[in-house]
């Protein structure tokens, strides 16, 4: 079976240039890789709802959405365009006009994640449902495996606890720190105002999850002593 990154090999020249252009360095946005990451979203939610479904048939519907929530997610792409190294790639894709902003692109995750979207969208359009979603599959299969093993939705989990209580939870970015390619987002999580967690991460919903991580040790510690 041909892996992913050899079916990108195999794309036809003007579908790889559209893959690899980023829209500011287009002369049209049409001819960037935007419109193939719209293609690539579905396709990449096709692949793996097929998979997850038939490899987990004891699965209820939460919990197939919970696995397919994370491995379609912006942060796994950008993890599976790490691997495919997708920043080579544009490098060596950009012009010399392009030069001044390839560094700060290829170092954000949402291009990374954007341009892994659009190269499934490409090979989708070049050879079919039937001839990628294998590749696809085994692309993926790490972050299939660690999403219904290990991945734990903390909000889900937070919002669970405290859903018998009739209590109000809220997030808050409170702070967004570094340059636009390599931003760190600082969440909060209050209930009924009183701020429970704080996380930090690389895109706001990782934050949050981790203020919930924090906040539900928290309520754990007052449970235990409580009792």
């Amino acid at each position: 079976m041909a892996t992913l990154a050899q079916l990108a090999e195999q794309l036809q020249p003007d579908l790889a240039r559209q893959v690899f252009t980023h829209s500011s360095w287009a002369s049209e946005r049409t001819l960037s890789y935007e419109r193939l990451e719209f293609l690539g979203d579905s396709v990449l939610g096709v692949c793996i709802s097929t998979e997850i479904y038939q490899r987990y048939p004891d699965y209820h519907e939460g919990e197939l959405a919970k696995v397919r929530a994370y491995v379609v997610s912006r942060y796994t792409c950008a993890k599976v365009g790490e691997a495919l190294d997708v920043s080579g790639k544009l490098v060596r894709s950009a012009q010399e006009a392009e030069a001044a902003n390839v560094v700060q692109l290829v170092e954000n995750s949402n291009v990374l994640a954007a341009v892994v979207e659009a190269l499934i969208g490409a090979l989708y359009l070049q050879m079919g449902l039937d001839g990628i979603i294998d590749a696809v599959i085994e692309a993926f299969d790490e972050h299939i495996i660690y999403a219904a093993s290990d991945y734990v939705d903390y909000k889900t989990v937070l919002q669970e606890e405290v859903a018998r209580t009739s209590r109000e939870l809220a997030y808050e970015v409170v702070r967004a720190e570094g340059p636009p390619h390599a931003r760190v987002f600082t969440s909060t999580v209050t209930l009924d105002g009183e701020v429970l967690g704080q996380g930090k991460g690389k895109t706001k919903k990782v934050s949050q999850q981790e203020a919930a991580k924090e906040a539900l040790e928290v309520l754990r510690v007052r449970k235990e002593e409580s009792s």
